[in-house]
């Protein structure tokens, strides 16, 4: 118990820290415990490195279990208001309610989407770092002290470690570039040295992470027995998605950031390693898409209690032996203060008093392919519900017909007017509800014959959409309380990421192809018709449309966007009208994204600024041209 109380002392440290302020350290440092173990008592065995192992999981976890909220900063979902809120004091190690994410309006052309707001990231990520370092030192201190027999799971320890640290290091690059760079426990005798530390080109830090990533997949067993700890697939899928980030880089450039020079030589080398990488996790380790990769049952429109295998992949069910998790992050559920928060921020009122702080916007519809064609259905036509014939005119947003044969992962993951789904109040189901955009507090709803005493209360959703992905379908937990193991890196994007890696760099071929294929079969769509496989642009195309679909509201779309320069294809050329957003009403609810904006907005969204308070302190620390 003593050295669990050690161990939690670590971790509200390491998370606190401002590792490039002196300010924020000095005094955490410089006192001595005076009821517990001193440190030099505490790594005596493996069991020590893993106690402390386990505290850098929970620190790092934070900072990339609310990937959705990233979704917000795209065409395809809103994520409004306070969604993020924290504690935000260092020194109290908190991490609640997104931790590292920026408070505010998600909105693409808000401050939050031009990269400003992102110094509490900045500042977390760098805790991270530390953290991890704090355990790759002291298990090499260890290593030479212990039996033989205990280094296999010491050099395991270390390779869990390396990655969370790669993973880290990897974020910071793709967020601002060159970053500084350090591998040291900070501590009294060497913390002014990192705080004044100068940015590290982006091409050293990139190889760092390779080697930490190496070192992981080395040690890292084939198969884990519990829960969330990492496995070699782990590390190679994440360093196949990191070269295939430089690749992205190398290839559509990054002008930004002045320190980087592309060339086409390095793009081939990249997407060749990311490629290998991706392959053998799709093909050579023995995994598969979960439940086979097979669609499973699907309700008729109205219902919902036949739902597809896509929808339960993003349930607790789909937390055991799941072939699919790649990388995860586990969650501890109810009393923990670790449980994640995916109900409150992705369903209303209606479920545990939620907030519905996300909502996928009206755009999203018309990706969903048919199951008839395999192709896109005619648009969507928005229409007021006053509006005589709105609920039955062919095509008509607010006609339940209209969305009728779609891909699976359609009904798995929005619903529209007359969908259902299940209430819960004070950990108790209240029996499904229908939602019908616009209507909520309207008692006695008649739904396909029907009576409901009330309908889905979301007070936060102006897109005429909600989620259905991520909503729990069991009473017993709250709204912050939930054990869903969040998945950073799951198979099918490593499929997709292979896909697009191998195309780059001859086109389409069969075994992609194929990859593609099995995730359309889950989703209940035939495979890609022959001219969507023709060229490798039109394949890149058809790759796109499934990463949009598929990793909907996990956090992909965004980074995405920026490694291939599309923001520009997605909101408009700069000095242009910009681009609205309506709702299944036909009103316009954000208007003018990116309109009349200068080439320096989108500059901003594709480089992030230094955090200011970081250059007060440390001179040597440059900013990112567009924030000059």
């Amino acid at each position: 118990m003593k050295r669990q109380r050690i161990y939690i002392q670590i971790l509200a440290i390491a998370a606190g820290w401002c590792v490039l302020a002196t300010s924020c350290v000095k005094n955490l440092l410089d006192q001595e415990p005076t009821t517990e173990l001193p440190e030099s008592e505490f790594w005596k065995t493996e069991k020590d490195a893993k106690v402390a192992v386990m505290g850098a999981y929970a620190d790092v976890r934070p900072l990339f279990d609310r990937e959705y909220y990233f979704d917000g900063l795209t065409e395809f979902q809103r994520t409004r208001g306070t969604s993020s809120t924290v504690n935000d004091d260092l020194n109290s190690g908190s991490l609640q309610k997104g931790g590292a994410y920026p408070t505010g309006n998600w909105s693409p052309a808000s401050p939050a989407g031009g990269g400003d707001r992102y110094d509490r990231m900045f500042r977390y990520l760098y805790g991270g770092v530390n953290r991890t370092n704090y355990v790759i030192e002291n298990v090499k201190i260890l290593m030479p002290k212990v039996p033989t027999a205990a280094i296999p799971e010491l050099e395991r320890i270390m390779g869990e470690a390396r990655l969370l640290r790669g993973l880290v290091y990897f974020r910071l690059i793709t967020m601002w570039g060159d970053v500084p760079y350090f591998t040291q426990i900070i501590n009294p005798s060497n913390q002014y040295e990192v705080a004044q530390l100068a940015r590290t080109p982006i091409a050293t830090i990139k190889d760092s992470i390779y080697a930490d990533l190496t070192y992981a997949f080395e040690k890292l067993p084939q198969i884990s027995s519990e829960q969330g700890r990492f496995t070699k697939a782990a590390a190679l899928a994440l360093r196949g998605k990191l070269m295939l980030y430089w690749a992205s880089w190398n290839q559509y450039g990054w002008p930004e950031l002045e320190t980087f020079k592309p060339t086409p030589a390095e793009a081939t080398d990249a997407y060749t390693k990311a490629a290998a990488d991706l392959r053998t996790v799709s093909l050579g380790m023995g995994l598969n898409l979960w439940r086979n990769g097979d669609p499973g049952e699907i309700d008729t429109l109205g219902k919902a209690e036949k739902l597809p295998n896509y929808y339960y992949l993003f349930t607790p069910v789909a937390n055991e032996n799941n072939p699919e998790f790649v990388l995860v992050f586990t969650h501890g559920g109810i009393n923990t203060n670790q449980g994640e928060e995916l109900m409150r921020d992705v369903a209303g009122r209606s479920h545990e008093g939620s907030q519905c702080w996300m909502t996928p916007r009206y755009e999203i519809a018309d990706r969903y392919q048919l199951i008839t064609t395999g192709d896109f259905a005619p648009p969507l036509i928005p229409l007021k519900p006053t509006v005589a014939d709105a609920r039955t005119r062919p095509n008509s947003a607010l006609n339940p017909l209209s969305y009728a044969n779609r891909d699976y992962r359609m009904k798995s993951s929005i619903m529209w007017d007359y969908e259902l789904s299940v209430g819960f109040n004070s950990l108790k189901s209240t029996g499904f509800i229908p939602f019908i955009y616009n209507t909520w507090n309207s008692p006695n709803i008649v739904v396909n014959g029907i009576r409901y005493d009330n309908v889905y209360n979301t007070d936060g959703c102006n897109t005429g959409f909600v989620f259905r992905k991520f909503l729990r379908n069991t009473a017993g937990l709250g709204r912050s309380e939930g054990n869903y193991s969040y998945p950073f890196i799951r198979l099918a994007d490593v499929y997709l990421m292979y896909a697009e890696a191998s195309n780059a760099l001859a086109g389409p071929n069969a075994e992609a192809i194929e990859l593609v294929n099995k995730i359309r079969r889950r989703a209940a769509l035939p495979p890609l018709a022959g001219d969507k496989t023709a060229s490798k642009e039109v394949f890149f195309n058809a790759i796109e449309q499934e990463r949009i679909v598929e990793l909907f509201a996990e956090g992909h779309r965004f980074w995405d966007l920026r490694r291939w320069r599309a923001l520009e294809r997605v909101w408009g050329p700069a000095n242009g009208p910009g681009r609205d957003f309506r709702d299944t009403h036909g009103e316009i609810t954000t208007r003018g994204v990116f309109q009349n904006q200068q080439e320096r907005a989108y500059q901003r969204v594709y480089i992030f600024r230094i955090p200011l308070s970081e250059r007060e302190r440390n001179p040597k620390l440059t900013q990112n041209t567009p924030w000059l």
